[in-house]
């Protein structure tokens, strides 16, 4: 619990700054190219970055509170306050639902794909630094292809159907799963700045270390079953009729 704790925020901390790199560089980059690359993969990141960590963070205080055991719902711990005021952001965030159709119905498709293209390519460059540094670091890079590849085939495979409803009616998969491996992306970037880095923090990076194999491991093979529901074009959501519930 402590680990995925960390997985999550740490890994969603990442997300963010990188928006926030991203956000300078469209402003600032001294090339006109550069300033609309930052400001195609910043518009492209934006529903994930306002979602999952929103959705997963929020798991990571239910699961500050579950460590406490039963004193973790007490005011003696102030776990259970931050849950509660936490609780606000997958709202006030525009909602998950919000944002998958943004991410699915919009940012996928604008300028012919364009966005999907510019972070698979982001993404694959890290893969191909990563299967250079070898060690754990490509066996890490082969996962994330792998589930880079899928993202690529889903998409497809959703916006082939020729049916606009279907595609979007598992929208909020479809956010969940690439949230996830664009957050596998951040720990991968991590992991390489970690066994790069040489210093004293000895224990900070290793614990970045350990995260990063966390997610990958726990986190990161959970996308299998969502990729292979968005692959068979589900009608479960689409096909319940109002009167039925």
């Amino acid at each position: 619990m402590l680990l995925a704790q960390k997985s999550y925020v740490e890994g969603a901390l990442a997300l963010v700054l990188y928006c926030g790199r991203l956000l300078d560089e469209e402003k600032t980059a001294p090339d006109a190219a550069d300033r609309q690359r930052a400001h195609l993969l910043l518009d492209m990141l934006t529903p994930i970055a306002k979602s999952w960590p929103s959705q997963w963070c929020l798991k990571a205080n239910d699961l500050a509170i579950q460590v406490h055991g039963g004193s973790g719902y007490t005011r003696d711990h102030d776990v259970e306050q931050h849950y509660r005021d936490n609780r606000l952001n997958p709202i006030h965030e525009g909602t998950h639902g919000i944002q998958a159709l943004d991410l699915l119905g919009r940012k996928v498709t604008m300028r012919g794909g364009a966005g999907l293209e510019l972070l698979v390519e982001t993404i694959g460059a890290t893969v191909g630094r990563a299967w250079k540094a070898d060690g754990e670091a490509a066996e890490l890079a082969g996962q994330l292809a792998g589930a880079l590849d899928r993202v690529t085939r889903v998409t497809r495979r959703l916006w082939g159907s020729g049916d606009p409803e279907l595609a979007l009616a598992n929208a909020s998969s479809y956010l969940e799963v690439v949230g996830h491996v664009v957050i596998a992306w951040m720990w991968l970037e991590q992991l390489l700045a970690a066994t790069a880095a040489d210093g004293p923090d000895l224990d900070f990076y290793a614990g970045k270390r350990q995260a990063a194999r966390y997610f990958f491991r726990h986190e990161l093979p959970r996308t299998a079953a969502q990729f292979d529901l968005l692959e068979s074009l589900d009608r479960t959501t689409l096909d319940m009729r109002e009167n039925w519930f």
